[in-house]
């Protein structure tokens, strides 16, 4: 109802209405009766003003989120890009960072997984930047304190190993099943179960969701683009374009 009258009003204005039109109360009972008739009259004589005005509304509503956006990365900007604690993939002297806010039990994460990687194999001057961003529930924190643990005791290349093994992982992340898919990958699996719920990866983890908290982010995955912030699933032609802009 309320996105009707918005609508409405835009296009009485499109009919030039003298602006006191607006102020219903001050006209007597026949005078908005017969206002009304002639807004309905207009409207359903050209029903695409409708369409039109809608149009209008929602492109100067993503105009508006785009600039917000743009204000969110910019003010948080450190937070986003050198944190300290995040793994850092890619080229680390890339022209270009991405930012990936993901969650292992995330399907469109797990489809974003593949396409990420090709970008990063057909442009070597990307710098990618994962956020454990755990929201569906205990299973995806399980997985992200077990990742971020892994890069705790056995570095960077660990946690890369184990970051592709949970994004594949099909089952439940139970203790022992995480305790099996380290001893695979050769790591030292109860040196990291251990490490899990320490204070470190616990800080690490609510940093990240305040972070995502400033941003308004609500979903995964969620990427930070040089400057842009795009909110949901992105393939990998239009990720592309996106590196491109940053560039130009």
């Amino acid at each position: 109802m309320k996105r009707l009258l918005a609508t409405t009003s835009l296009c009485i204005a499109a009919l030039g209405a003298p602006a006191q039109a607006f102020d219903l109360t001050a006209m007597s009972a026949p005078e908005r009766e017969s206002f009304r008739a002639e807004v309905r009259a207009f409207l359903m004589e050209n029903p695409e003003v409708i369409i039109e005005a809608v149009n209008q509304m929602e492109a100067r509503q993503a105009a508006q989120q785009e600039q917000d956006d743009l204000s969110l990365v910019s003010t948080n900007a450190d937070a986003l890009f050198n944190d300290g604690y995040s793994w850092v993939g890619g080229n680390p002297e890339g022209d270009v960072t991405v930012v990936e806010f993901l969650d292992y039990r995330c399907g469109y994460c797990r489809k974003a997984h593949s396409e990420v990687e090709q970008l990063l194999q057909s442009d070597g001057n990307i710098r990618l930047i994962v956020k454990e961003f755990p929201i569906l529930g205990e299973a995806s924190t399980a997985s992200s304190r077990f990742a971020i643990a892994t890069r705790h005791v056995a570095g960077d290349a660990a946690y890369k190993a184990v970051h592709d093994a949970l994004i594949a992982f099909s089952g439940e992340p139970s203790s022992a099943a995480l305790a099996r898919l380290a001893d695979g990958l050769g790591l030292d699996a109860d040196a990291i179960v251990a490490k899990m719920d320490s204070d470190e990866v616990t800080r690490e983890i609510d940093e990240t969701r305040a972070l995502a908290q400033r941003l308004q982010i609500r979903g995964t995955p969620t990427f930070v683009m040089g400057g842009q912030l795009v909110r949901g699933y992105v393939p990998l032609d239009a990720m592309q374009q996106i590196v491109d802009q940053e560039r130009g």
